[in-house]
Parts: structure tokens; C-alpha cells; sequence
């Protein structure tokens, strides 16, 4: 390994390295602040090897990585994601009688699967991190073994995660069969030569996208979602909701660049009818939920659909919009997540909309951030929501995408309903003893990152220029 690789993959290495010794840490004095202080300090050396490795790009490390602007981007995001969610477990972990010590170790692996994603051009690369992500998220979902719920989810997601995993594998043999490349530009370079799609990569295709989507969540592979969010530990969810989704939305982006995917019709038709068909499917069953958990889960599901129709627009505003737009979702989600956390007692999760009932007259710094998130993530204005969506709809208008556009303002107001609901249950004004049982923990640190996000959501919302900037300088490696 040159100087120049080792600089690059600086964020990567720091992040093995930290697993490694946390590992140690965990053996010799199993201690839950000092793990969990180590891990912060893990995240932030990470964040802080980014600004070496800028001077290298764009850097290869052939035939597997590639170093670029926007692979350097998606990693910081996903640090600070990571960073984020780490500071909000502390004290939900705290609580609770198990053994907090490997949920950090984890976390960590989680961490570095999803960033293995990022900087993925190859098959191997690609496979290797979605399972270090995949193995390690079957450990974080059941985290919690006394409870029923955690046993549940953390089986299912094995079982179909397993499954996803042999339709990627068997997608893959069948596009590399045809096209003797393993590599994302190869791959492309030979699809062009042969200047058609033979049924076999067509065939390849559609078991990969069957992989891609289980991870992203999106229909019809979303079943898992609303289980998983339900049993899994509330940081885990939130993890899942972000870091994990984001780090294979990231890989779909430069597999679709490098291959030229807007060139082959059918691969837009396809990938339209699952954007189509998340939004409504999301937003629909997100109606019928009473439990908060599972309203985020289909949520996210909705959210995907939007962000695929940036993604098909075929234009370079298309992928400024989606980088916005996840930066924004990623704010949201683990904003509305943070709130359930901080909400949550070791009893109990803050999981149905009855727990909320009056929230405002009882805690009205909370119910503030929760209103704020929720709006954001019906794309209301002054939030990161607004503008995340707004891109998405200048991406679509300038990729004459209207049929599409009609889809996301129709389903944008159908959203708009359930998060009412929730808003509607914090504001109104509970009967004398209608008071819930829930008895929220309320921790000083997860108060403190939640103002930090408020700041961050309104900041975006207000005054989205500087993140819109670094995006478009960060996204001209893929132009």
C-alpha cells in the first residue's frame, strides 16, 4: 500500500483500527462509559482524517475503490450520521440490564460496512461491505435478547437479508458472465461495445436490484421494515434508517453512472415503477399505524420513492438534489428517532401515538423538535425537508419527468395527514387523568444533540446555499 492509498483510506482505516482495539477494551475492562467514550473519539478522529485525504483526489485503489469527491462526501455524512447516533444510545443502554459494551463494537462495524459501500467500483468491494453492514446489523436488531420483539426482528432480518444476499450474488455471476468484468466502468465500457442488453444481464439486473431494494427498503422489498423498526433498539432503527439506506443509495448512484443506466429504457421503467409504487405504498399503510415506530418505517419507505425520482431524472440537478435530500433526511430521521429516545424510559419505548397525547403541555422543548422534524419530512417550509424536496422537483422538471412529479405531490399530501395526526395528539389537550404512563428519561446529551439538530434543520431550511455549494463542488466526478 503507497502513501497516497493509506491517506485516502484514512476515514476507513481509523475506523478498523478503532473496532480492533474497542474489541481489546470490551476483553480486558468491560466498561460502558469508557467504551462509549472511546467510540465518540473513534467517529471524530475518523471525521478528522477526511481533510488529508483531500489533497489525493480523485485517488484509485485499483481494481476495488475509488477515492473521490463524492465518495468522500457520502463518508463524512455517514460519520456524522454515526457520531450522532452513538451520542443519543448512551443513555438509552445505560438503562437497560444488558450488556452495552459490543453494541459500540457493532456500531462501529455497521460503520465501516456502509462506507466500504461509498467508495465501492466493484463487485468484491460491494459484496464485502454490504455484509460486514448486513452481519453486523443481525447483532445490533436483537441487541436487546429480553425482549421478545428484538428476538423477532433480528431473525427475520437474517433470514431475508440471507436471501437478498444469494439474489445479489446471482445477479452479479450472471452480468459477469456476459460481460467478463467485475468492475463498474468495465461493465459499462462492455455493455456499450455489445450495444444491447441480452436477457442474461437483464436477468442480472433485476436479482441485483432485487438485493439493492431489500436494502433500501423500497417495494416490493419492504416488508421487512416495519418489524425491524419495531423490535429493533430505537438507535439501531434510526441507523437503519439512515446510515444503512444512504450507504447502498451512494453505490446504486455509481453503479447507475458507470454503467450508463439512463441509455437502457427498460432499466428507467423498471426503477420508475418501484419509485411509484413505494410513495404510494409507503404513505398508505404509514395511515393505518398507530405505533410511531412503524409510521417512520413506512415513511422511510415513502422517502426512497422520492428520492428515485431525482434519481431517474437523468440530469447532473438530479444528483445534487439526492445528495440534499439525503443530508436533509438523514437531520429528520434521526432527529424524529432522537425524540422516541429521549422520550423512552427503561420500562418502555415512546412508541404509540398515545404517548404523545398532550406532549406539548408536559414537555414543550420536545414536542417543539418532534413538530419541527415532522414537518421537515412533510417538506413543509423553513425546514431541510422543503428544500431537499424542492431540488428533487426542479431535478424532475428539468428531466421532464411529469408524470412522476404527479406522483410525489399527490403522495406529499397524502403524508402530510399522519404527521398532522402525531402533531395534532402533541397539542391537544389531555383530560384531567388522561395523563400517559410513559415516564421519559429526558438525558441532558440527547436534549443538547436534538437542539443541534433543530439548528441544523431550520439553518438548512433557512439558508441551503453553502450545503449547496460543497454538493455541486463534491458532484462534478460524476459529471
Amino acid at each position: 500500500m503507497s502513501y497516497a492509498d493509506f491517506i485516502s483510506l484514512g476515514p476507513l482505516i481509523t475506523l478498523c483500527a478503532a473496532a480492533v482495539i474497542a474489541m481489546l477494551l470490551v476483553a480486558v475492562w468491560r466498561n460502558h462509559r469508557l467504551v462509549y467514550a472511546f467510540t465518540v473519539l473513534a467517529f471524530l478522529m475518523g471525521l478528522m482524517a477526511i481533510v488529508p485525504a483531500i489533497r489525493y483526489i480523485p485517488h484509485l485503489v485499483p481494481p476495488l475503490l475509488v477515492i473521490d469527491e463524492f465518495s468522500l462526501f457520502n463518508t463524512g455524512l455517514i460519520l456524522v450520521a454515526g457520531f450522532i447516533i452513538v451520542l443519543l444510545s448512551f443513555n438509552y443502554f445505560e438503562e437497560r440490564e444488558e450488556r452495552k459494551e459490543e453494541y459500540y463494537l457493532l456500531l462501529l462495524l455497521a460503520t465501516i460496512g456502509a462506507m466500504v459501500l461509498v467508495v465501492s467500483r466493484h463487485f468484491m468491494s460491494l459484496f464485502l461491505g454490504l455484509e460486514i453492514l448486513s452481519i453486523s446489523l443481525y447483532g445490533l436488531i436483537a441487541y436487546l435478547r429480553a425482549r421478545e420483539r428484538s428476538d423477532e426482528a433480528g431473525i427475520k432480518y437474517l433470514m431475508l437479508a440471507a436471501l437478498s444476499s444469494a439474489f445479489l450474488l446471482f445477479g452479479m455471476a450472471l452480468i459477469y458472465a456476459f460481460t467478463g468484468h467485475m468492475d463498474f466502468p468495465g461493465i459499462g465500457a462492455a455493455l456499450r461495445q455489445a450495444g444491447y442488453l441480452p436477457v442474461s444481464v437483464m436477468a442480472g439486473f433485476g436479482l441485483m436490484l432485487i438485493g439493492v431494494g431489500f436494502k433500501l427498503g423500497v417495494v416490493p422489498f419492504h416488508m421487512w421494515a416495519p418489524d425491524i423498526y419495531e423490535g429493533a433498539p430505537l438507535p439501531v432503527a434510526a441507523f437503519i434508517a439512515t446510515v444503512s439506506k444512504g450507504g447502498m443509495l451512494v453505490l446504486l448512484i455509481r453503479f447507475y453512472q458507470d454503467i450508463h443506466g439512463n441509455d437502457y429504457p427498460m432499466l428507467w421503467w423498471i426503477v420508475a415503477i418501484v419509485a411509484v409504487s413505494s410513495m404510494f405504498v409507503g404513505n398508505w399503510l404509514a395511515l393505518m399505524q398507530q405505533n410511531v415506530k412503524r409510521i417512520l418505517a413506512y415513511s422511510s419507505i415513502a422517502h426512497m420513492g422520492y428520492i428515485l425520482v431525482a434519481f431517474l431524472s437523468g440530469v447532473q440537478t438530479g444528483l445534487e438534489a439526492i445528495a440534499f435530500y439525503l443530508v436533509a433526511y438523514f437531520i429528520t430521521s434521526i432527529g424524529a428517532f432522537g425524540v422516541v429516545i429521549v422520550m423512552s424510559s427503561s420500562q418502555q419505548d415512546a412508541e404509540t401515538v398515545a404517548d404523545y397525547k398532550g406532549l406539548f403541555w408536559r414537555y414543550p422543548w420536545v414536542a417543539t423538535i418532534f413538530t419541527a422534524m415532522l414537518l421537515s419530512l412533510a417538506g413543509i417550509p423553513l425546514t431541510a425537508g422543503f428544500i431537499g424536496k424542492f431540488y428533487v422537483v426542479m431535478a424532475g422538471v428539468h428531466g421532464h419527468q411529469w408524470v412522476l412529479l404527479f406522483m410525489l405531490a399527490a403522495n406529499s399530501v397524502i403524508g402530510l395527514y399522519y404527521y398532522i395526526r402525531l402533531i395534532a395528539a402533541m397539542f391537544n389537550t389531555p383530560a384531567a387523568g388522561e395523563w400517559v404512563a410513559v415516564k421519559p428519561a429526558l438525558p441532558v446529551a440527547g436534549n443538547i444533540t436534538l437542539a443541534l439538530l433543530m439548528i441544523l434543520l431550520v439553518g438548512l431550511g433557512v439558508y441551503p446555499t453553502g450545503m449547496m455549494q460543497l454538493i455541486q463542488q463534491m458532484m462534478k466526478i460524476l459529471v
